[in-house]
């Protein structure tokens, strides 16, 4: 493993601190028993990780989402819940397996985390696959893009989402007993959910004391309703010339296929209902020098993925139902130092055993998937002395991954990696500087299947340096200006690497390559946010440039009557940019008028081949609001351009105009811990298809959506 080299180095990414929980405000209190998400002047919020820093200081891009925003967002999945954050799309693989894509990248280069750590599930290696993730006990989640998010391991340069929870208690409750819950409805696809978690002190002495938690979800739907045909226009006409073709007798266990029947589907999206139930608990000691506790979770979800309809003869077509389980146990402690020379010692540790099996129509399994996985973090961070602040880390993950069953794209292969990291800053007040390096050895092994000893020997080892140096300057007390320059290096996927057989998911017969060396990219990024009396602005851009581009490339050929795609590495380009603000317009006594927007854009370019797939196009939304201590109304406009930069065999995706309006009611008041939502989403019904999904031909975008839900905290 290289230990020498491991413990010589002084290491970790980039530019910023990256995400956690954040801590309690200096004014005010956790009596409700959750991290209190505090706001400074101005409303700035304090972003943490393994250092503290406003997000006024950030060097990069960041979303927060909490509180009435959190719930008025929130969906079945992490992707759809996050949607309408700046720079942040979906893979809307359907509504329960849709993922983030952040600034136009997606799977291997995004990392979804719990509390820091890792989701370990496989939804990084299909759209189909479901992260193991839930939204509806999130206290606040968090997402960066850029280089900083690097922190927490090098296959996130795409970026990083973070779902925050109190699994493990953080502070000890005033109350005897302190409930949190929370109910929806939501009309487009019957969707019926609810949370509740609980948080029992059990001592609470001088020098600290117990506390209990234990929480529960449960998340049922219908099939979506959706606003007009599932297929595009050209495949319905498609589906319709082929149903008058004269009719071929199937061969033998083959099914018939209506294909007038496929391009008259409408209203409603086949397989793609949903039901899923979670159950936790945990147990803390919160002292006054560290705390120290453990938490065990079960998530069982069953899922349909929506039907890639058949439109001509030789198309297959499945309708897929994925059963997915993972039981979790997580731990964590915290040590406070001396104050001379370490602030505080930091360890996180989970461990999840993993498994979904993707049923036939008849609940037969077809494709089992396996994942054992352990990840654990140690930071040591520094006292500060003078404008000098900094941490250094070691992080490891190890995965055991196993698929069985007719359509086994994977051999049997396991992944280590170990990471050391430093981030260190300098605070001069208007002047601030950061910098940060990570060095990070991966080892890849798997066990070929007999047809396959030719295809590699089994094993593969990389060593990753990443990089960055970054500086701001406060051009008044309210507005900042930053740049940050960055070198990242990721090892291959095991699914990039080994991948050699057919994946129903994707609809493609998936090749790896395992001659792949290190993907590198060299990223520049500029960031202006200002904020006063009534306004906030935040703007970023950005340009990375990769070396060693790893994308799926269509042979052209065919293989088990799947198209072949093969792994490769080329250059390409990413640029784009990230833009929101507010103003308040009016002010009436405790109320007022404000207006928000934002904006972004990305383009993403494969050196010798052409417009990289499924990227997002220029998306601008715009919305006017009433915000009064009781209650809040709002209305907005989202315009998603035509994507017509498309890679080769890609279609274009059609601009869709769509408008939403909500209202929050607090009967009691912002300080009271009672509150209503009520939404209506896509109110004119329009049919909006995603570019960055595979499905994008085949499926679309919830129609109608009426949702309805109530929080209440005591």
């Amino acid at each position: 493993m290289k230990l020498q080299l491991l413990s010589g180095c002084a290491l970790a990414v980039l530019a910023s601190p990256a995400i956690a929980q954040t801590q309690p405000a200096p004014t005010q209190t956790a009596s409700s028993g959750t991290d209190t998400y505090h706001q400074s002047a101005g409303s700035e919020i304090v972003v943490t990780g393994v250092l503290s820093t406003r997000r006024q200081d950030m060097l990069s891009s960041v979303a927060v989402v909490q509180g009435k925003d959190l719930a008025q967002a929130m969906r079945p999945s992490i992707g759809e819940t996050l949607e309408h954050q700046p720079g942040v799309s979906a893979t809307s693989f359907g509504p329960s397996a849709s993922r983030p894509v952040l600034r136009g990248l997606q799977g291997e280069r995004v990392r979804v985390l719990t509390n820091g750590l890792g989701s370990i599930d496989v939804s990084n290696t299909s759209v189909d696959h479901a992260a193991v993730v839930n939204p509806l006990l999130a206290e606040r989640i968090e997402v960066l893009r850029g280089p900083q998010s690097l922190l927490y391991g090098s296959s996130a340069i795409g970026g990083v989402v973070n779902v925050i929870d109190k699994r493990i208690p953080t502070s000890v409750p005033d109350e005897a007993v302190h409930v949190d819950a929370m109910g929806t409805y939501g009309s487009a696809a019957n969707e019926r959910s609810g949370s509740a978690s609980v948080d029992v002190p059990l001592s609470n002495g001088p020098d600290g004391g117990w506390v209990a938690h234990a929480d529960g979800s449960y998340l049922k739907s219908d099939n979506v309703r959706i606003g007009g045909h599932a297929l595009t226009p050209a495949l319905r006409e498609q589906a319709l010339a082929t149903s008058l073709l004269p009719a071929e007798e199937p061969a033998d266990g083959e099914e018939t296929i209506d294909y007038a029947a496929n391009a008259a589907v409408k209203g409603k999206l086949p397989n793609s209902a949903s039901k899923t139930w979670t159950a936790g608990a945990g147990l803390a000691y919160i002292g006054t020098g560290g705390n120290i506790g453990v938490s065990y979770s079960h998530y069982d979800s069953l899922y349909g993925v929506p039907i890639r309809f058949a439109t001509q003869p030789g198309d297959e077509q499945e309708a897929p139902r994925l059963s997915l389980k993972q039981d979790r146990i997580d731990m964590r402690a915290e040590l406070d130092g001396d104050g001379n020379v370490l602030d505080k010692v930091s360890l996180r540790l989970g461990y999840a055993d993993y498994t979904h099996a993707e049923l036939e129509e008849d609940g037969s399994v077809g494709t089992a998937f396996y994942n054992k996985g352990m990840e654990g973090r140690l930071e040591f961070t520094q006292a500060k002395h003078g404008a000098w602040h900094g941490v250094t880390g070691l992080q490891f993950y190890n995965r055991d991954f196993n698929v069985i069953g007719d359509e086994a794209f994977l051999p049997k292969n396991t992944t280590t990696q170990v990471g050391l990291f430093t981030l260190q800053q300098l605070d001069y007040g208007a002047l601030k500087f950061e910098a940060g390096g990570r060095y990070e050895h991966t080892y890849l092994s798997a066990s070929p299947l007999s047809d396959q000893e030719q295809f590699f020997d089994g094993s593969r080892s990389y060593d990753a340096f990443s990089g960055s140096l970054g500086a701001s300057y406060g051009l008044s007390d309210n507005w900042r200006v930053g740049l940050n320059l960055s070198h990242t290096e990721r090892a291959p996927a095991a699914e990039e690497i080994f991948a050699n057989g057919p994946h129903a998911g994707t609809q493609a017969y998936e090749v790896g390559n395992p001659d792949f060396k290190l993907e590198k990219a060299n990223s520049i990024e500029a960031i202006l946010r200002g904020s006063g009396e009534n306004y906030t602005f935040e703007a970023s851009a950005y340009h990375t440039w990769f070396s060693n581009f790893i994308y799926e490339d269509l042979t052209g050929a065919e293989e088990d009557g799947l198209p072949v795609y093969q792994f490769r590495q080329t250059d390409a380009r990413y640029y784009g940019f990230e833009a929101q603000g507010s103003f308040t317009l009016a002010r009436f006594g405790d109320g007022k008028v404000v207006a928000d927007a934002l904006g972004d854009y990305v383009h993403a370019q494969i050196s010798g081949v052409g417009p990289a797939p499924r990227i997002p196009p220029l998306r601008v939304l715009g919305g006017l609001s009433y915000q009064a201590p009781k209650f809040d109304i709002r209305g907005e406009v989202e315009r998603v351009t035509k994507q017509d930069r498309t890679s080769e065999f890609e279609t274009s995706t059609p601009g869709y105009t769509m408008v939403n309006a909500e209202v929050n009611i607090r009967p009691w008041g912002n300080e009271r811990p009672l509150s209503f939502a009520l939404s209506a989403n896509n109110i004119f019904d329009v049919v909006a298809r995603r570019a960055s999904s595979f499905l994008k031909d085949y499926s679309m975008l919830a129609g109608r959506d009426i949702r309805v839900s109530a929080r209440v905290s005591f």
